[in-house]
Parts: structure tokens; sequence; C-alpha cells
């Protein structure tokens, strides 16, 4: 049983700056939990910690304790080691959809609990649901299993992982708390070490399109995630990854899912690949596996492969033709130049106006709605050429997608020499 507390006493406590007790964090979690402490009592507590932070000890007590909350997964009865990756989520970011099978073709297992998106665009659940027939539930038993045939699995977390996550996690979306580093780095560390993955790699986005706006917040989430990590005998580390200007040429659901494919089959957009395959040797280098040559498995069709057998044991059909959205619009260069600027934040708002993402957690996403890029940042393009084409299934829906980008694109007679490098740091616990 815990000691009791009263949650004013804990919200004065971190109001007045002051540390919370690992007895007082317990309390506070399973008391949320459970209904005792109510929403707007842990909305004026998520403010205060926004405000007055929390140190390594309350952060891990935090994650612990939300851990606590539910069950644990357990794959040690795997003949093979598993690594995961968790992205804090940026603007064409299908990373997971080739980064789970690529890892798979070395034995080494990905079990990639997912979430549905809010926001810009669906989340890596979202996007899969796309193809046609494939289940996104999967019970504990059958992940299991398919991880120990195929190697990769990518399904919902069930209702029993971090409970008090699910929680807090919706709080924080309509209370101004997001950015808060302590509650990101419980909300990611508490599903991702209740999920029992051995390894994992953190891909912390940095630019407009992503959280952490600066590189000095990322580095800071960064740090403090891998200790996380470290502390609960997880091998960790993190690379901070540009996202300032979209990722490939495809935003949306069905259109990521379709260029996801183009890499696995050997093509795609270079920024696409090369964050794929850093990603994917550092998951293969924290489970042992240094000797092997990750470019060599997107080329020679082994990723493609696995990524057909994955799709398959999920009920979905890898060849089916994916939804295409009723509408299209194509927005022309206005001038001839080099594309100096191409926003992530103004490409994502679109893309959310259009229809790929949703307002509220009970919104549907229209799977085909979303833009492709025909030209990215540090191209050239002519006047009157296509610069994008948005799609939707709704055509009063252009007129904002349009208004987003205002501002979001420039187009120069120069060439940038300012263009940050896809791979900004690299962090290890």
């Amino acid at each position: 049983m815990f000691k009791e507390f009263s949650a004013v006493e804990l919200i004065v406590a971190k109001r007045e700056k002051q540390e919370l007790s690992t007895e007082q964090i317990n309390w506070l979690v399973a008391n949320y939990t459970s209904g005792v402490v109510a929403d707007e009592q842990m909305s004026s507590m998520a403010m205060a910690i926004l405000l007055n932070g929390m140190n390594r000890r309350e952060i891990r007590d935090l994650t612990l304790a939300m851990i606590a909350s539910g069950e644990r997964l357990d794959f040690s009865t795997l003949t093979v080691p598993t690594a995961d990756k968790h992205s804090t989520g940026g603007v064409g970011d299908k990373i997971t959809l080739m980064l789970a099978p690529l890892v798979a073709v070395f034995g080494v297992a990905v079990p990639q609990l997912s979430g549905r998106g809010l926001g810009h665009t669906g989340g890596t659940l979202d996007k899969l649901e796309a193809i046609p027939g494939w289940q996104a539930s999967l019970t504990n038993q059958q992940m299991h299993d398919q991880l120990e045939k195929v190697n990769a699995v990518i399904c919902a977390a069930g209702a029993g992982l971090a409970p008090a996550d699910k929680k807090l996690y919706a709080l924080r979306d309509v209370t101004g708390t997001v950015e808060a580093i302590p509650l990101i780095a419980s909300s990611i560390m508490s599903k991702k070490i209740a999920e029992g993955t051995s390894a994992l790699v953190l891909d912390v986005k940095v630019g407009s399109g992503a959280f952490m706006k600066t590189l000095e917040r990322a580095q800071e989430l960064a740090q403090v995630l891998t200790q996380l990590g470290a502390d609960a005998g997880v091998k960790t580390s993190a690379l901070l990854t540009d996202m300032s200007t979209p990722l490939g040429r495809k935003v949306g659901n069905s259109l990521e899912v379709d260029e996801a494919v183009e890499v696995l089959a050997g093509g795609g957009s270079q920024d696409l690949i090369d964050i794929t395959v850093e990603l994917a040797r550092e998951m293969l280098r924290l489970s042992g596996k240094t000797d092997v040559d990750v470019a060599a498995a997107l080329n020679d069709g082994r990723a493609m492969d696995k990524w057909n057998e994955m799709i398959k044991a999920q009920h979905g059909d890898p060849t089916a033709k994916l939804p295409v959205a009723k509408h299209e619009h194509t927005i022309l260069a206005e001038s001839s130049g080099f594309v100096n600027e191409l926003d992530a934040l103004a490409v994502g708002t679109a893309s959310w106006r259009l229809g790929a993402g949703r307002a509220r957690k009970e919104d549907p996403v229209q799977f085909g709605a979303g833009i492709i890029l025909h030209a990215k940042r540090g191209e050239k393009i002519e006047k009157g050429a296509p610069l994008m084409t948005l799609y939707t299934d709704e055509a009063e829906r252009f007129d904002r997608a349009v208004e987003a980008l205002s501002g979001g694109i420039k187009i120069e007679s120069e060439l940038s020499t300012t263009f940050t490098p896809l791979i900004l740091d690299r962090i290890n616990a």
C-alpha cells in the first residue's frame, strides 16, 4: 500500500520547485490511473513540471511508476535478439515502414508497437491501414509468434501497456504541456521499457516540423531518454536528425506507404535511404551485429521480401492498389531558381488541412490525402514547372491547404549554402 498524500500538496511542492519523493510520485501515478487524482489536478501538475522541471531521479521514478501501472511484455524466449526504434515524429517520416523489415533481414526481431497520429498525418498504424486487409491489433501471443517467424511486427500497443501514459498523453495534448521534457521522456520510455525490447534507438527530430525546434532542446531530451534506457538495462542510443524540411517526396498515409515500398524496391529519395540505413546500422550495432551490409539488403530485394512477409502475416495484401484521393491540385513554380526553403511545418499543416491527419483522436483520416513534392530543398526548378501536387477527397479543402504553404517555400536564383545536415548529432548513454 502507498503512503497517503494529497494531490494539492504535491502540486504546490512542484509549483515551489521542490523535488517529489519516489513515494510521492508512485502515489500520484497510481491514483491518477485509478481516477482518485482528477484530470484538472494532473493538468496543474503537468504545467508545474513544464515550468519547473524534474531531476534525473524524479524522471526515472515517474517512468518506473508509469510502467508499473500496467503489464510488461517479455520476449526473452525468442531465439533472436530484439531491437526497436522510436521517432519523436515529423513530416513525411515513414522510416518505421522500411526499418522494421530491413533490420529483420539480419536476424534481429523488431517489436514495433505503434500508434495513430494527431497532427500533420496519421501515425504508423494509419499509414499501414491504407493497405487492404491489414490488421493493427494482435494479441501478445500473436505478436510473439510473428516475431519468431518473421522477425518483424508493427502493431497497436495493447490497453494493458502503461495505461497511466495513455491518460497523461491525452491530457498533455489539450493543456499546452506537450513540450515538457520530463513528460515526453517518461511517456516514450515507459512504453518502450514495458514493451520488453533489449535495444532501443531513438530518432529525435529537430526543426520546424518537430516538437524540439532547437538542437539544444533536442540534445537535452536525447540525454534524458538514453539515461532512462541505461537505468532500465536497455541498450539505448539516439540520433538527432533534421526535420526543418519534409523527409522524402510524399506526405500522407497511402502516399507514404507507396514511397516506403519504392525505397524497399531499391529506389526512392536519398534522404530516406540514408536515415533508414543509419538507424538500421545503429539497431544492429546495439544487437551485436556490426559486420553486415545494410544498404545491400535494400538493393537486392531481401528487405522487400521481408516487408511482404510482414504485411501478409497481418492479413494485408502487399500487391493491392492503395487508396487514391478523388481530387488533386498542382501548384506551379512562380519563378525559376533553386528551392532554398521547403518548410516542414508548412507542408505538414497543408497535409493536415487536406485530411491526412486528425484534429481529435476520434477523427478518421483520409488515406489518399496528402502532398507529393516534385522539387525538394536544394533542387533547381523552372518557372511554370510543377512544384507540388495536393490530394484530397474534399475539393473545398484546397484553399486552406494552399494558404498554409504561404511563406513556407522560397525559390531563389542562388543555391543556399546554409542547409543543415540530415544527422546532426549522436548520443549514447
